[in-house]
């Protein structure tokens, strides 16, 4: 082990010294222009939609058997009310377990639905990085980098677009170096 890290000291002056060529890309802004995110963000607003409406119809249950609860308390009978107050129970108990159900589906069907778009973004920055001969391509998305300097590393978001078969928006698409200083 010890020969390893004196090995990596030893290097790390010629690896300073040596020209290595980097680039950053503005990750979100592709993700968002590819047509497979739209297609993705559409179906998961469906299964979205199709869960609302169940978590609704079952709200309107509740609702219903709550009202007719409601009017006939005063004339039921003690094990009738206790039978109706349990169903009840159990209505709201099964609508915030179908809620929450249904959160976790719906974020697991976003990660499923994002993956195959996330992979192919990457294998075209992958292809930008291995055509341009970059040692790495940094991610400035979220003020990840919030300094880059212009003479040292290059922007290929439009590349990475151009890659992907995206025409790029006619105003700049990043700035060339992100150099808003926190």
């Amino acid at each position: 082990m010890k020969r390893i890290i004196i090995a990596l000291f030893a290097l790390l002056p010629m690896m300073a010294s040596a020209q290595v060529k980097f680039a950053s890309v503005d990750y979100d802004t592709v993700l968002k222009q590819m047509p497979e995110y739209a297609k993705a963000q559409q179906d998961l607003a469906e299964l979205k939609a199709k869960y609302d409406q169940e978590a609704t119809r079952g709200e309107e249950e509740f609702q219903t058997k709550f009202s007719d609860f409601l009017q006939g308390q005063k004339d039921f009978p003690e094990n009738i009310l206790v039978k109706r107050q349990a169903e009840l129970q159990t209505l709201m108990e099964a609508g915030i377990k179908f809620r929450q159900e249904a959160q976790d589906l719906l974020s697991k069907a976003e990660q499923s639905l994002i993956a195959g778009v996330k992979e192919k973004l990457n294998e075209a920055i992958r292809t930008v990085g291995l055509e341009g001969g970059y040692a790495f391509i940094i991610n400035t998305d979220k003020d990840g980098c919030p300094f880059i300097n212009p003479m040292l590393g290059e922007n290929v978001t439009e590349r990475v677009l151009k890659q992907l078969g995206i025409e790029a928006p006619a105003t700049e698409t990043a700035p060339a170096a992100n150099t808003n200083a926190q």
